[in-house]
């Protein structure tokens, strides 16, 4: 907690959502800490554009309620909520200085000019535009015009900061170099921060948990290591980061060890699992291997493709594990398409997950 009473905590309560017949968002229950840059994180029309709406008072909740700071703002409206959201677009005013911009919001609720565009310079500063506030918005580059709503936002001082989509209008350079930003601004003044994306590799960037939703309720959540690691389903082992599914069948399970058979062969894994039956084996790109020498643990397929992106080879192939995707290190003398090979899967980094449809 950043003063000890809960400041800047959001806390959802049984929330619902409907509009009409239709529900938005299912009866849900979350936790957000003081400080905790938490990303909302699914594929379109999941609920997680409901949820951020949902904390600004953009929407009203159909059931439940809503806590922040420990206040009940179930029933209050935006106007006196201490938040602030950075939008999409950026919403700047053209025809406003950078400065102007950033003071508008303090001007508006009473302050005087002058204390409000002193806190705007501050507020730059954090930013890291210092010097900026005389230009137009037309003059700054995309990333500059993100960190002046960035600063816009923050100088409101709320008590949880709101980003939805805040870098899709980047180029994928610029949304990297933007996204360190962001975090580290978040980090220095400890804001409680909720960010909304579909991108899951800017989510493992910038969180300290994600929650991933999917047909308006929480799939998963957890950190980054956590979701990528030990999801939970095929669906978050599918959403977050490439990954190979691969049918099998549980034979027998233990507490700490399982024996699957995966197209023909059964292998033994070094992981618990609940039943036997169907199941998906969870094989990341990087974690198999292509050789050409038949052994345990290895399956024979073919290369359909090889694509050579200097770090990295990657290979897509086809054989008697399916379609996989393997990314291998560069070498002298790559596979190329036609070539017959073995792919060799190492069970300590096999996971498996329930056998379940992954479509959203």
């Amino acid at each position: 907690m950043r003063d000890g009473t809960g400041k800047g905590s959001v806390v959802f309560t049984d929330v619902v959502k409907r509009y009409g017949d239709v529900t938005a968002l299912k009866k849900l229950s979350l936790s957000i800490a003081p400080g905790e840059l938490v990303t909302l994180l699914g594929p379109s029309g999941c609920g997680k554009t409901t949820m951020l709406r949902l904390i600004a008072g953009l929407e009203a909740a159909t059931e439940g309620r809503i806590f922040i700071g420990g206040e009940d703002v179930t029933h209050l409206s935006a106007t006196y909520r201490r938040v602030s959201m950075v939008f999409q677009s950026y919403a700047l005013f053209p025809h406003m200085s950078v400065a102007e911009n950033v003071a508008y919001g303090l001007t508006v609720s009473g302050m005087s000019r002058a204390e409000a565009h002193a806190k705007a310079e501050d507020g730059l500063k954090m930013v890291g535009l210092a010097g900026f506030g005389a230009r137009l918005p037309s003059e700054l580059s995309g990333g500059q015009q993100q960190r002046v709503a960035v600063a816009r936002a923050i100088v409101l001082e709320p008590e949880v900061l709101l980003l939805d989509e805040p870098l899709s209008n980047l180029d994928a350079k610029l949304r990297r170099r933007v996204r360190e930003e962001i975090r580290q601004i978040q980090q220095d003044l400890g804001l409680t921060t909720v960010y909304v994306t579909h991108d899951q590799e800017e989510a493992m960037a910038v969180s300290d948990r994600i929650i991933v939703m999917r047909n308006a309720e929480i799939a998963q959540a957890g950190s980054p290591h956590d979701l990528y690691q030990r999801p939970n389903s095929a669906f978050i082992a599918d959403f977050i980061g490439d990954a190979n599914l691969v049918n099998c069948e549980v034979l027998e399970v233990g507490v700490q060890t399982c024996r699957v058979r995966v197209a023909g062969q059964e292998i033994t894994l070094p992981v618990g699992f609940a039943a036997q039956g169907p199941a998906r084996l969870v094989l990341r790109p990087h974690d198999l291997s292509l050789t050409t020498e038949p052994g345990p643990a290895r399956f024979p397929a073919s290369i359909s493709y090889a694509t050579y992106l200097g770090s990295q080879i990657q290979y897509t192939i086809h054989g008697k594990l399916g379609n996989l995707f393997v990314i291998a290190p560069p070498v002298h003398t790559p596979f190329r398409a036609g070539d017959t090979v073995h792919v060799a899967l190492s069970p300590e980094k096999a996971m498996l997950v329930a056998d379940e449809p992954i479509d959203t």
